[in-house]
């Protein structure tokens, strides 16, 4: 649906245009998966004339990444609910379902995959509102794969989900919801401008890690070209470039205010990551566990969900005990570490943190039962 809605919207030409346009990783091609959350900036002139700018997150479906998935509904308008017209409602469409409706959103009910011969899309409409409790009077029947009802579809976008508001004379207020390492640019932020705007050459400052950087350029996300700007307004979403060579200081779930004319209040409501399963990760070469350490570094920044701790073992030397939000969590980290930083790993049997209380009242945290 993400390549109808760029192809549709003219965002990305036909000739540019592949498969899973916006599934960058390896991995994510291989698997049929998105493991990483991915932005892009359309613009799309409607039948009554007016070209309206749409800010596209494309996020993952899989529980495992739920993380990914609440850091983008808090910076939305609005979501599109898109269950499958064969398989109707699944596990992760309510899991889901629900974290939209706790940011409030509106919700738009998109029945995908009704060129398949074994569709039944007003049955699975009858399930999503039997069993989410959304009404689906007003709905959307398409197919992603041929581009049936994809025009339709953007219109009831365009119709039906409310322009961003906030003041734009207000002092600079935006979230951080995603991050990133680049080799030429440094560390990078993906923002979501709720007050103000951040321009070129305005220093700002990070309201919890109390961190202070320059802006040295501003870019809008676009699956090939990314478009520079010397301003991302209130509404917007946009890369701020800051020229980072550590990853410290980009915190996601941070507030980016203005250093000098600072907001009052942060943006809350978001939690961090816990993690579910943990594994030990160890370097089959025991000279490449900075290395190791570097990688994890880069890799937070890009999956902030993953959490780790140094910790030895008389077997296999120095490594990280790591927190993962799943197993699928942890096969895709794992092998994300191996292919693009060039490690060779072992991972240990995964684990989960045991609560002890005992019987004097005191409570421990039991992190290995050995």
């Amino acid at each position: 649906l993400a390549d109808r809605l760029l192809e549709y919207t003219g965002t990305v030409s036909k000739r540019e245009l592949k498969e899973q346009m916006l599934d960058t990783l390896e991995l994510e091609r291989e698997r049929g998966i998105t493991i990483k959350l991915n932005a892009v900036r359309m613009k799309y002139t409607a039948d009554d004339g007016k070209t309206y700018a749409m800010h596209l997150i494309d996020t993952p479906g899989h529980v495992d990444f739920s993380y990914e998935v609440s850091r983008s509904l808090a910076a939305c308008e609005g979501a599109l609910l898109l269950v499958d017209a064969a398989q109707g409602v699944e596990a992760q469409t309510i899991a889901n379902v629900y974290i939209a409706m706790e940011n409030d959103l509106t919700l738009m009910p998109v029945v995908n995959k009704i060129d398949l011969p074994s569709a039944d899309p007003h049955r699975v409409l009858e399930e999503v509102e039997e069993a989410i409790g959304l009404d689906c009077t007003e709905h959307n029947l398409i197919s992603a794969k041929t581009g049936l009802g994809v025009k339709e579809l953007i219109d009831t976008i365009v119709d039906k989900i409310p322009a961003p508001n906030g003041d734009e004379n207000a002092p600079t207020k935006a979230l951080i919801y995603d991050s990133w390492f680049d080799n030429y640019l440094g560390a990078l932020a993906l923002v979501r401008v709720y007050e103000g705007s951040i321009k070129k050459g305005q220093t700002l400052k990070m309201m919890n890690t109390k961190y202070e950087h320059k802006v040295l350029d501003l870019m809008y996300p676009h699956p090939i070209k990314q478009q520079k700007t010397n301003e991302i307004k209130t509404g917007e979403i946009g890369i701020v470039i800051l020229g980072l060579k550590t990853t410290e200081g980009i915190a996601v779930g941070d507030t980016i205010t203005d250093a000098k004319n600072p907001t009052k209040h942060s943006i809350d409501g978001f939690e961090p990551a816990k993690p579910f399963v943990f594994a030990g990760l160890y370097p089959i070469e025991t000279d490449k566990f900075e290395d190791l350490r570097e990688a994890l570094e880069k890799l937070q920044l890009d999956d902030s969900s993953i959490s780790y701790e140094p910790e030895s073992s008389s077997a296999l030397g120095s490594g990280f005990r790591t927190g993962f939000l799943g197993m699928l969590h942890m096969e895709v980290v794992k092998e994300r570490l191996e292919r693009e930083f060039n490690l060779d790993l072992i991972a240990t049997a995964p684990t989960v943190v045991y609560k002890v209380l005992r019987t004097d009242g005191v409570e421990m945290m039991i992190q290995n039962p050995y």
